[in-house]
């Protein structure tokens, strides 16, 4: 059974930081493709970006130049560098193999303006 356990997420001001974890077991990580996704109280996740087991990589527009994806196959963790920070990247971030889940917990992510 897959399962993802994320971690990372805080309360920062806009413009700051944050590196998300995902932890995935139950499933063969490297030739497994990850994403991250967000959502906020009464809307559907959101694609954030996506990171594939040969490495290609994708973002959304409205993250694209700030967020970085990456993964360590030795931890079975991939990761979401958040950088310049803004309100509008308010949400619980999980992460998922897609939009179908399973989900996990996720990370709640506030950024203050």
């Amino acid at each position: 059974q897959v399962q993802f356990v994320e971690s990372g997420g805080g309360l920062v001001q806009a413009g700051g930081s944050l590196r998300l974890s995902c932890v995935a077991s139950g499933t063969t990580f490297t030739s497994t493709d990850i994403g991250w996704y967000r959502q906020v109280p009464g809307q559907q996740r959101v694609f954030v970006a996506y990171i594939y087991s040969n490495g290609a990589i994708h973002y959304a527009d409205s993250v694209n130049g700030r967020f970085t994806i990456s993964r360590d196959t030795s931890k079975n963790t991939v990761y979401l560098q958040m950088d310049s920070l803004k309100p509008d990247d308010t949400g619980v971030y999980y992460c998922a193999m897609s939009l179908k889940g399973p989900w996990g917990q996720g990370t709640q992510v506030t950024i203050s303006s």
